[in-house]
């Protein structure tokens, strides 16, 4: 092969492997544009909280759907008021209702982890069960002093959580959380940063022994290496948590009333203990002051007073009773669950009685509950503005001061 030929053959090879190349350089970066394109839809898409799982707006032709309603459970705490919750749990299973995630919070845990186990009528009559044949000294075993001194103690806790625990094992018929029916989340608080911890897999009675952990009352539980308390003190009603989960409508059981206004202190320790009580509400009333829009959040509430102390057991049919009749209200004014709730008869006088103030048209009380968008929505139907609604957006009953259990269980 002479010089000039070999020159010619060269740079054929040179000129294609050029080419080659070119093209090689455009294909990369027209791929790596389109990859920065979709990282940046990603980015915006979860600063508008569609999340990190939205659909891809470069690969998705046409208008995106609606989004999937998702339906949350959350039970906020309150002690021994929490049998208020059972009664509602009754209503809500006996007309079908089975949310699609639970979150619970103190004796919310308790209530909710059992529940996400066996949302059914059956399931809640077990629960039912056992909440009446708890007493007093189950939980806060009496040794032979017992007494205010027991405050002063040298120890972490006034009781040991034995009792407590045996009774939360029995509740719930699963070990691991994450083997739970409904998707369920607890909260308790970390004693080393005093931020929320969530538990959503790992030991499940651990997870709700911490999350019922009422400070001096029952020792810190540790997991993993760290001390957990109460979660109540940090988040007692965890709506925004259900509102991070994507849940689109909110079913609230609280054990008391919504608002908070405490009574006169007169000794230095109920000053700390409303200092506490005014903190756990004023975290409520800042998530409800909030609700983004299309957020709705039924609420069904606890009333005031019915207990005389943490540790009384003595009202836990009553508390049951009262819970089913407030939820009863609920389910049929908002249709939750599948069975149908019965239309209210009519009534038998030809004319409607007059309205008299605190009732309705027919002389029945005039119940409050159900939150829509941050407004406040009477069950019947109308919204409710100006001066009875308080200034966090929740009903004002006009009632006298509320008060509170001790958080926890």
């Amino acid at each position: 092969m002479t010089v000039a030929a070999s020159n010619t053959l060269f740079a054929v090879v040179f000129g294609l492997f050029v080419v080659a190349s070119l093209v090689l350089l455009v294909l990369t970066g027209r791929f790596v544009v389109a990859q920065a394109k979709r990282s940046k839809a990603r980015w915006l898409a979860g600063q508008s909280g569609e999340g990190d799982d939205s659909p891809d707006p470069v690969d998705s032709p046409g208008d995106e759907g609606e989004l999937e309603e998702v339906t949350a459970l959350v039970l906020g705490g309150g002690s021994t008021r929490g049998a208020i919750q059972i009664g509602m749990l009754q209503v809500l299973a006996e007309h079908g209702f089975v949310p699609d995630r639970v979150y619970g919070s103190s004796v919310g845990a308790i209530n909710g982890v059992a529940f996400a186990a066996d949302p059914t009528p059956g399931g809640v009559e077990r629960m039912t069960q056992m909440w009446l044949r708890i007493r007093s000294d189950d939980v806060y075993p009496q040794g032979r002093l017992h007494g205010p001194w027991l405050y002063l103690q040298q120890r972490d806790a006034v009781y040991a959580n034995s009792g407590l625990r045996a009774i939360i094992e029995e509740g719930i018929p699963f070990e691991m959380l994450e083997n739970a029916p409904i998707p369920v989340e607890v909260v308790a608080t970390s004693l080393s940063d005093g931020g929320e911890r969530w538990f959503t897999y790992g030991p499940a009675v651990d997870a709700v022994l911490a999350s019922a952990a009422m400070p001096a009352i029952f020792p810190p539980v540790e997991i993993d290496g760290e001390r957990y308390i109460d979660g109540g003190v940090v988040d007692n009603v965890p709506i925004q948590r259900a509102i991070d989960g994507g849940a689109t409508r909110i079913v609230v059981l609280l054990c008391s009333p919504p608002t908070f206004q405490p009574p006169p202190s007169r000794r230095p320790v109920e000053g700390m203990v409303n200092a506490l009580f005014i903190a756990i509400h004023a975290r409520f009333a800042r998530d409800m002051s909030r609700l983004p829009e299309g957020i709705e959040v039924i609420l069904c509430t606890g009333p005031e007073g019915a207990t005389r102390d943490f540790d009384d057991f003595s009202t836990t049919e009553h508390l049951i009773a009262l819970g089913r009749a407030e939820a009863s209200e609920v389910v049929r004014r908002y249709g939750l669950g599948t069975v149908a709730y019965p239309d209210p008869p009519l009534p038998v006088a030809p004319h409607v009685r007059p309205t008299a103030e605190g009732t309705d048209g027919l002389g029945a009380p005039d119940h409050r509950t159900g939150v829509v968008e941050g407004t406040v929505v009477d069950p019947g139907g109308s919204d409710r503005t100006g001066a009875q609604h308080s200034e966090f957006g929740l009903p004002d009953n006009g009632s006298a001061p509320v008060t509170h259990p001790e958080p926890g269980t």
